[in-house]
This record gives C-alpha cells, structure tokens and sequence, in this order.
C-alpha cells in the first residue's frame, strides 16, 4: 500500500507539471500570436500609407502635367464651346484627382465653390450668370462624396444650358425648405429643352442625386428655357 501511494503522489506530481507546462505553452504561444498579429498590423500600416503616399504622388505630378497641358489647350482655342468643353475636361481630371484627398467641407464652402467655377465657364462663353441664395442658409458639414455628387450635378446641368439651349443667361437659385436644399439652374434658351431619359448624362445626374437621397426633375422654366430642379435632406448640423 505505501508503495502504492508513492506511486499515486508521482504520477499526481508529474500530471500537475505536464498541466502547467501545458498552460505555459499555451500562453506563451497566446503571446507569440499577439506579438506576431501586431507585427503584421504594424506592416499592413506602412503598406497602405507609403500605397496613398505614392497613388497622391503620381496623381499630383499627373495634375501639374496633364492639367498644364490643359490650360494651354484652353486659352489656344478660338471657339468658347470648344474652351468650355476643355475647361469642363480639365475639371473633371480635377475632380478624379482631389478624390486621393479630403475634399469635404461647409456646404456655402461647396456653393462658393461652384459659384467661382460656374462664373468662370460663363464668362469664357460670353453668358451671363444670376446667383440667388437665401441668405439665412444653414450651413452643414458636406462630406467628401456629398460634395463631389453636388458639384457634378450643378456643372452637367450648365453644360446642358450651355450646349443644348444655347443660353446667354443662367439663373442659379439655392433655398431652404422643409429640412431639404433645394437648387435649380434654370435658362433662358428660346424653348425648352428636356434632356434625353436615355442618356448617360441624365442618367448620371440621377444616379448622383439618389446618392444624396435627393431627387432631381426638369421643367419648363418660367420665363422659356429649362428649369432643372435638384432637392435632398440636408444634414444634421
């Protein structure tokens, strides 16, 4: 019997060194998997960043080369609907280029934005430009998407005055109502012309508009020409 209880204590001893040895390892391997997961985080980061250090590089010696050459094409041409459609050229490179950045902002930062933009396009087309907007607009961060879907939407529709209508003057009204901004960009072509549900643009400017779950719709405008109405929430400021 002592003999069988020596045996038992040796084997309970050897049991409970096998179980903490057992949890050592298993920890020490717990340690070994968090130290080698932080490791590959750590060389993930670097990764990604020095991708969207070289993606903004070559974007940016893209702009300055490629938008250059732009620049001298459009004050090379004689014809202000062949400026504008460089012009235009020019600022959706811009557009594709600014997307490697955060181009979110204020929602009268966008709007002053596109004021500049529009004024510009008009002036190189020997039109004329009307901006009215109410002047107790709430002013909500845009962000980078929001901005970009606004942008297009309002540059498309002047080309469209522009093009299509003919239009000498352009009337941009940006207002307030019901927790929605709404803006039209209405002509004074001599009819008007409703755009072609078939499209690409079209269906662009409505597939923008869904993105800011707003709506968009074309009319005759109030004085002849083509009203097109843009409306979606604003947000939360």
């Amino acid at each position: 019997n002592g003999m069988l209880l020596h045996l038992s204590a040796w084997l309970i001893a050897i049991a409970g060194v096998a179980f903490f040895a057992w949890r050592a390892s298993r920890k020490q391997k717990a340690w070994s998997d968090e130290l080698n997961s932080k490791r590959n985080a750590e060389r993930t980061q670097v990764l990604e960043r020095a991708v969207v250090e070289e993606r903004a590089r070559i974007f940016a010696d893209l702009h300055d080369d490629v938008g250059a050459k732009l620049l001298t094409l459009i004050h090379s041409l004689e014809r202000p609907e062949q400026a504008d459609l460089a012009r235009s050229v020019l600022q959706d490179f811009r557009d594709i280029v600014s997307r490697t950045r955060d181009s979110s902002g204020q929602l009268s930062w966008v709007l002053g934005q596109i004021r500049a933009e529009t004024e510009q396009r008009l002036d190189v087309a020997g039109a004329q430009l009307v901006w009215q907007a109410q002047p107790d607009l709430p002013d909500p961060l845009l962000d980078q998407a929001q901005a970009l879907h606004l942008f297009r939407i309002v540059r498309e529709a002047v080309s469209n005055a522009l093009r299509h209508a003919q239009a000498s003057r352009i009337r941009i009204r940006i207002k307030q109502a019901g927790g929605e901004l709404l803006l039209d960009v209405t002509d004074d072509g001599a009819e008007a012309v409703m755009p072609q549900e078939t499209g690409s643009g079209v269906a662009n400017m409505k597939n923008r508009a869904q993105q800011l779950h707003g709506a968009i719709a074309w009319s005759p405008g109030t004085a002849g020409g083509t009203k097109m109405l843009l409306r979606f929430p604003l947000p939360a400021q």
